[in-house]
């Protein structure tokens, strides 16, 4: 196998070894195992446990992002990709058990008021996907004016909230009603009818 395809699937192992066990209980001879390799073949892909699982959980995120980013690729106009933008980014976790047990055990991946982010190179991607569909929508008309920059961060900051309350901190639906009704409380003050 090629190095690139080694990586996802070291990514997945390591992934569903941290689900599983969390980053303290995990250990790198869980994952080798989980891979069918030795502990010092992993080696090869990563320097210690630490670094996997930063270099795991900037994959996962990233596909997260990917999958969102692909859905609102295939939205015509910048109300019905604002729309799939935030639905898709929430119902994600639903699908994806890995990462969401992930990030129950360490909800610091997504930190609501970050100090320092690990991952902000890859938050601030999806910042500035928000503020892409904002851009566009205000220049056609589709949103009311509002300042993009400002607008995005606040998104981000209710999502980062909405998929807190639902996937990590709760355990029942009562989010899912929740997120309906700050999704239409932001799109009513924000497109234009």
């Amino acid at each position: 196998m090629r190095k690139k395809e080694d990586l996802h699937t070291v990514y997945n192992a390591a992934l569903s070894v941290f689900a599983e066990y969390g980053f303290r209980k995990s250990t790198l001879e869980d994952i080798a195992a989980r891979l069918g390799m030795t502990k010092s073949n992993l080696y090869l892909y990563a320097k210690n446990k630490k670094a996997l699982y930063h270099d795991t959980v900037a994959w996962a995120l990233t596909r997260w992002q990917n999958h969102v980013r692909s859905a609102v690729a295939k939205a015509r106009d910048p109300k019905s990709q604002f729309t799939v933008m935030c639905f898709k980014a929430v119902e994600y976790l639903s699908e994806d058990n890995d990462f969401r047990r992930v990030l129950i055990h360490d909800p610091e991946i997504f930190p609501m008021f970050p100090v320092e982010d690990p991952f902000h190179d890859i938050n601030r991607r999806s910042v500035e996907m928000i503020k892409d569909i904002l851009v566009r929508g205000i220049r056609e008309k589709q949103f009311r004016p509002a300042d993009p920059d400002r607008l995005s961060e606040v998104i981000f900051f209710i999502y980062k909230m909405v998929i807190i309350r639902t996937y990590i901190q709760t355990k029942d639906d009562e989010m899912k009603e929740v997120f309906a009704n700050i999704f239409e409380l932001m799109t009513r003050g924000l497109f234009v009818e």
